[in-house]
């Protein structure tokens, strides 16, 4: 069984990629956690209802589509941490750079908190219905230890994954990665689960670019890889479709290098939106090998006064780790920095072969948003690789604010931006609209389209963060209450529904911690005041923040006040068929358990307890989650914030005074001596009337314009020295503010996104010929469903084109395009049958071992054996028409039909089997219902029927079949410690004593070849014949004959009859 459902990018505008797929045993696999521009949390819902049962999660590719809502998950999500996750090494370094500039870039990365989940809380009010209140973003810490979890792989290396805690056994999956080509390590996975083999390639390349190699696909000319053959559901991509016209890679290039060239030597600078961790190397690579080659060209100068920055907040991350990964590159690429390697350095200056084409001179990295500023604000030429191509957040967008108001400036459009709201577009989409909508000029160097933005106005939307009011942050403590509450509750862990412990936040329990380490030196008055917020944490101002039924599940039974003491326990899993139970966890420290202060408290300590003052006239009043209390009471209490509470814990004296001092410091003081220094050496002015990095940049403008000759004032003028962003504190919100933009600078298109095209499925998809073809990640309009019908007609074989490719077994092809949410049932068409081996048959097998399997061939003869079991006659006549006995029953017909035998009443008697069908087949089941029947297998007798003629007493065996995948290697290894002369000569080919060749077919086949010295077996060699080719015959002596043993032995023979030898 197999089902597939796309959850996220299934012929919809956003192109983020989540997939399902659910196989036998209740096997559950996510493949890619995707996510689009806007960051919405709501598209992960349907995740989070999956996420309890998933056995494991594989990813593709290092970007936002495929990975982009990982981080996300693992913080916000319950159990998903606990998933055992699967990918490449580049997958993992460079979707760990990815999220870095992300949440480091954009504060919508955090995602705001879903407003229905808001608007179901108590304390929210119509009137502020959407708030815009942020969820707490990972930390670059949290974020590189969720990516420390995946477990990472290398490409064609079958591998068994380890379920997750929750999930049943996996009964023998394998996943196996290959190149998928578009990315650093893009994967396209091979599932391999019974009968079911599975393909999902979400993005791939087929064509070899710079870097990065090809889709793995094809081996050795035009046919596909064996593993990769005819599998039962092919999950393809359709993007790309919709391309009307591709370039070669040449061609691309030199386009792209046209219109820079162009605009630099016009004194304009270039800015290339793209992402951070994937296409932005490829890009990189291909500007600095063309600076390396023309820095000493006709065009020398051109090129020496034009920078190239790559700029990202994770820009040096992400080349570190290119370097470390060559195995993951294209062959000449990783050969030439190898053999730059080899060679040493001092070796390689004078030669240019030998010089490393990953050691990036020409492209400097910046991380921080004053060099960005410094970058654009010189006047001379430059090329500015920045994420992201969407422009909503990262160093692009503020790159475009700079050079718009310039028309000899130009931006180059590598990849199509999707446009996920009909109201408002992101400023890619913007871009990409006004390109397709004006009708441009070309280029006359390049031959590309180039349009003049004169005349177009942008549409910014900027994001920023503020604090709370004290509504909303009562709002914020209501949602992580409840989630604090549901993520126990769906873990397992009971101890919040204990009505003594209900509510309790993972801070609270933080913090309670810590307060036994704190320093003792604290006034008595505000220990007082800390053991009174601990009796004002109590049952009755938690309940305030409530769970449904339905989220409480089964732990709806330990609720007091619900009232609830049935629960319906039919078609549930896990947990929730168990009746809960309430763990009481003691907390103990160094010292012993844990004292709880409200037990010690003083009669005048109890003023407000359970919101009822102990010395008044005893009305009662409760405090609500976020109420405003006493100023002293507040400046201590751990619900006030959920978020700043580990950044706002009371503080002793020192620490009060050093940070007013650091407050003091930040507020535009006059600089100390380290600021006067770090000013020196770097030519800014240090006034106190400006602002910290900015002041030296008129200096060295007018520096710049009196020396324009020197190539060094950039890199001497250039400083990282710049002021820590002030950390936020406490819970934040988002504020949107628009404003516009008018655009000068140029427009143009280069297409980078290095996805494959039309031509590539219609070349793939007939030679691959899967059962099942699912597409997926396509866009809204017709191009999904036209390349469904195209698929349909070569995969028909009706005479289409490419159609003859198809053989006659896949005209029975499916083809589905889903679209989110919608399930396709892509199971493997076989017929499975369940028989009985008698006790004598199984003594006579005789098992064969491969890889760990027993294989054995069996021919029997095909009965009944009756059960004995009697039932009464109504019992008889009520059972159902679908019980094990009637399908026993049905199954037994059909192999009877199958055989040949029309005939099949009580009074048939068997026949024969012939020499295509080894089954015979005993008298058929009874009508009486009385007794029921099973199929078994037994033994071939003599004669198979009593009217039988002894001409017909023959056994039929079917022919010996070699099983077990004999590799080359291992093969040459076991002949060379038998002493013959062993090596490879060419691909797939062996030579053993210069006189056998072995040889392996694409399709596992083993061809043995010799000539006559090597068909000579000992004893034959004769003096005349021993030194046939020159002295080597007495070596050669019965070499075939040796090949042909050590191949036969590697191998597992599986014969027809039942005694195997």
């Amino acid at each position: 069984m197999f089902t597939f459902t796309p959850l996220l990018g299934a012929q919809s505008a956003s192109p983020a990629s989540q997939s399902l797929l659910e196989l036998d045993g209740g096997v559950k696999i996510l493949v890619d956690v995707g996510w689009d521009e806007a960051f919405d949390a709501a598209t992960l819902q349907a995740l989070e209802q999956h996420v309890s049962t998933l056995s494991i999660v594989l990813l593709t590719h290092p970007t936002i589509d495929h990975l982009g809502a990982y981080a996300h998950c693992c913080k916000h999500i319950p159990l998903f941490a606990q998933i055992p996750v699967y990918a490449t090494t580049p997958v993992v370094n460079l979707g760990r750079t990815l999220l870095a500039d992300l949440y480091a870039s954009s504060p919508l990365a955090a995602s705001i908190i879903p407003t229905s989940t808001i608007a179901s809380s108590p304390t929210s009010s119509a009137s502020d219905s959407s708030p815009n209140l942020l969820l707490d973003p990972p930390t670059p810490d949290e974020i590189g230890s969720y990516f420390s979890l995946i477990n990472p792989l290398k490409y064609s290396q079958p591998h068994q994954p380890i379920p997750s805690p929750f999930s049943p056994p996996l009964a023998g999956l394998t996943i196996t990665a290959y190149g998928a080509g578009h990315t650093l390590g893009g994967t396209i996975w091979h599932i391999q689960h019974g009968l079911e083999s599975i393909v999902y390639a979400a993005d791939w390349n087929q064509g070899r670019e710079n870097l990065f190699s090809g889709a793995s696909w094809l081996s050795g000319g035009s046919e596909i890889i064996e593993p990769l053959r005819r599998p039962t559901a092919l999950i393809c991509s359709s993007k790309g479709v919709e391309k009307s016209s591709q370039l070669s890679r040449k061609k691309r290039d030199d386009t792209l290098i046209s219109l820079i060239r162009e605009t630099i030597a016009q004194g304009g600078k270039v800015l290339i939106p793209t992402d951070s961790s994937a296409r932005v190397l490829e890009l990189s690579f291909i500007l600095n090998q063309t600076w390396r080659d023309n820095i000493d060209g006709p065009h020398a100068d051109t090129y020496k006064n034009a920078h190239i920055y790559m700029a990202s907040r994770s820009s040096t991350s992400s080349v570190r780790y290119l370097n470390s990964m060559l195995e993951w590159l294209d062959d000449a690429v990783r050969g030439e920095a190898e053999a730059a390697m080899t060679k040493g350095e001092a070796q390689g200056k004078g030669q240019g072969k030998a010089m490393n084409p990953l050691d990036w001179k020409y492209v400097k990295q910046i991380e921080r948003q004053s060099q960005v500023e410094r970058a654009m604000s010189r006047t001379r030429p430059c090329v500015m690789l920045a994420s992201d191509s969407s422009m909503d957040w990262g160093f692009s967008r503020q790159a475009l604010q700079t050079l718009a108001a310039d028309p000899r400036n130009l931006v180059i459009m590598t990849e199509k931006v999707a446009k996920l709201d009909q109201m408002k577009s992101s400023v890619g989409r913007q871009l990409w609209d006004a390109f397709q909508d004006q009708p441009g000029h070309t280029s006359p160097q390049s031959g590309a389209k180039v349009v003049n933005g004169d005349g177009i106005t942008l549409e910014l939307r900027e994001a920023s963060t503020a604090g709370l009011n004290a509504d909303e942050t009562a709002l914020y403590q209501t949602y992580m209450a409840r989630q604090q509450q549901m993520h126990s509750t769906l873990q397992g862990d009971n101890t919040l529904a204990d009505p003594t412990t209900a509510g309790i936040t993972e801070e609270q329990q933080e913090e309670e911690e810590e307060s036994s380490s704190e320093d003792e030196d604290e006034d008595v008055e505000h220990q007082g005041r800390a053991l009174n917020l601990s009796a004002q944490l109590t049952q009755s101002s938690k309940r305030k923040v409530g769970l449904t039924d339905a989220e409480l599940g089964v732990n709806v039974l330990l609720r007091a006040g619900k009232h609830v003491f049935d629960y319906d326990v039919r078609h549930k899993r896990g947990r929730e068929k168990l009746f809960p139970f309430v763990a009481h966890r003691a907390r103990t420290d160094d010292f012993g358990d844990l004292i709880k202060p409200e037990d010690y408290l003083r009669a005048e300590e109890r003023d407000e307890i359970d919101g009822v003052d102990m010395r008044g006239d005893g009305a009662k009043h409760e405090t609500a989650v976020g109420q405003k209390r006493k100023w002293d009471d507040a400046a201590f209490s751990a619900a006030a914030n959920a978020k700043g509470r580990r950044n706002s814990k009371p503080q002793n004296k020192r620490q009060r005074q050093d940070k007013q001092q650091q407050q003091g410091r930040s507020k535009g003081h006059e600089p100390d001596d380290i600021d006067a220094a770090i000013a020196r050496a770097t030519g800014q002015k240090t006034g106190p009337g400006e602002k910290s990095g900015g002041g030296g940049a008129n200096g060295t403008l007018a520096a710049q314009a009196e020396s324009d000759s020197s190539s060094d004032a950039d890199d001497d003028a250039e400083s990282d020295y710049e002021p820590e962003d002030a950390v936020s504190e406490g819970p934040r919100k988002l504020v949107f503010t628009t404003r516009s933009l008018a655009l000068k600078c140029r427009l143009a298109y280069v297409d980078f996104a290095g996805l494959h095209e039309k031509r590539d499925l219609q070349m793939i998809i007939p030679l691959i010929r899967p059962r099942k073809l699912i597409l997926i990640a396509g866009g809204v309009g017709q191009e999904t469903r036209g390349l469904a019908e195209e698929c349909r007609r070569l995969l028909g074989g009706n005479g289409a084109a490419g159609g003859g490719a198809s053989s006659s077994g896949s005209s029975g092809s499916e083809v589905f395009a889903p679209v989110v949410g919608e399930a396709v049932d892509a199971s493997v068409d076989t017929n499975a049958w369940t028989l009985k081996l008698s006790r004598a048959l199984v003594r006579r097998l005789v098992w064969q071992e491969v890889k760990g399997l027993g294989v054995v061939a069996i021919t029997g003869r095909l009965g009944v054996e009756d059960v004995g079991v009697d039932q009464p006659a109504e019992e008889t006549s009520s059972t159902s028409a679908t019980s094990p006995d009637e399908n026993a029953k049905k199954k037994l017909k059909l192999l009877l039909k199958s055989s040949g035998d029309e005939d099949t009443t009580d009074t048939a008697a068997p026949t024969s089997s012939s020499a295509k069908n080894l089954l015979a087949v005993q008298p058929p089941l009874s009508n009486t219902p009385a007794h029921a029947a099973l199929p078994v297998l037994d033994l071939l007798t003599n004669t198979t029927s009593p009217t039988s003629s002894p001409s017909h007493h023959h056994h039929p065996t079917t022919p010996s079949v070699h099983v077990g995948d004999l590799r080359l290697a291992p093969l040459r290894a076991l002949l060379a410690a038998g002493g013959h002369t062993c090596e490879f000569r060419g691909e797939g080919t062996l030579l053993v004593d210069g006189a056998v060749v072995v040889r392996k077919a694409a399709g596992g086949r083993i061809e043995v070849e010799a000539d006559v010295r090597g068909l000579l077996p000992p004893g034959w060699a004769t003096r005349d014949t021993a030194g046939i080719g020159g002295g080597g015959g007495e070596g050669n002596r019965g070499s075939f004959f040796a090949v042909r043993r050590a191949v036969y032995g590697g191998l597992a023979v599986v014969g027809g009859g039942l005694n195997l030898v």
